[in-house]
């Protein structure tokens, strides 16, 4: 499948191999028309983006944009840290970042005790040990998801159930209802084939989005053409790839400030 953008890819700016510019060459070469830098949020204290980098980032992306011809956007990969919806990014970062992408991780500072113990410890047991989540663990991670799409114009949910146990489809419903894209990843298997039919039964869009921590990954939709073989994807909903451009959440909201 030929991508036409990629909206999350990492850079040194976190734990990613290849600089700005770096992923903005891979991006043109890979003839795509826009790319987007998303590194880790800032409340992952080894792997996060730095709050005091956002204006040199900034200047990096616009540099980028000038001597490739390719849309260089600022944005972060935030990460989801509780219960309540709370993610890592405040309204005074909103001025230096173009789009904001959102999505569970592990080892980051949550929003409190227990949802360190939910969020990371719970988790973690069941995918380490392969035990089935408990009903209360999946209701929990959901309402994580959920809110935060509900509380913050988030652009796109990275990643959905990779490490973390949530009813998928009602993920899917909330980005719906909101106007956030719902991410088919291609550097990982993050649902089921079962999962994501009850995805496409809901009214969501998708982006497809390479997550590439390294340059020669930007725009590598491979992993998506063998999930297809078995998967009957809505290629209709897919808005970064043919002629279809996405209308992201996050601009439509900084307009109104």
């Amino acid at each position: 499948m030929k991508l036409n953008s990629d909206y999350h890819t990492h850079t040194t700016y976190s734990h990613g191999k290849g600089s700005i510019m770096d992923n903005a060459l891979a991006a043109k070469e890979a003839g795509l028309k826009e790319v987007a830098i998303t590194d880790h949020g800032f409340s992952h204290p080894a792997f996060g983006m730095r709050r005091r980098k956002l204006d040199r980032m900034k200047k990096e992306c616009e540099n980028a944009s000038e001597e490739t011809g390719v849309k260089v956007l600022l944005g972060i990969e935030s990460n989801l840290l509780g219960g309540k919806g709370v993610i890592d990014v405040k309204e005074k970062d909103y001025e230096k970042l173009d789009i904001i992408l959102a999505g569970v991780h592990r080892f980051v500072m949550y929003a409190g005790i227990s949802d360190a113990f939910k969020l990371l410890g719970s988790n973690f047991f069941c995918t380490t040990f392969k035990v089935r989540p408990a009903e209360w663990l999946v209701k929990y991670n959901t309402k994580v998801y959920v809110e935060a799409i509900k509380k913050y114009p988030i652009d796109i949910i990275t990643h959905t159930n990779y490490l973390c146990f949530a009813d998928a489809a009602e993920v899917a419903k909330a980005c719906a209802d909101y106007g956030t894209y719902f991410e088919i990843n291609t550097k990982k298997i993050h649902l089921t084939e079962e999962e994501w039919q009850k995805v496409f039964d809901t009214k969501v869009n998708f982006i497809i989005n390479s997550d590439a921590h390294f340059p020669s990954r930007v725009g590598d939709a491979v992993l998506f053409d063998e999930l297809k073989k078995t998967i009957d994807f809505p290629l209709d909903r897919i808005h970064n790839i043919g002629d279809k451009h996405p209308e992201f959440r996050f601009a439509e909201f900084k307009k109104k400030l």
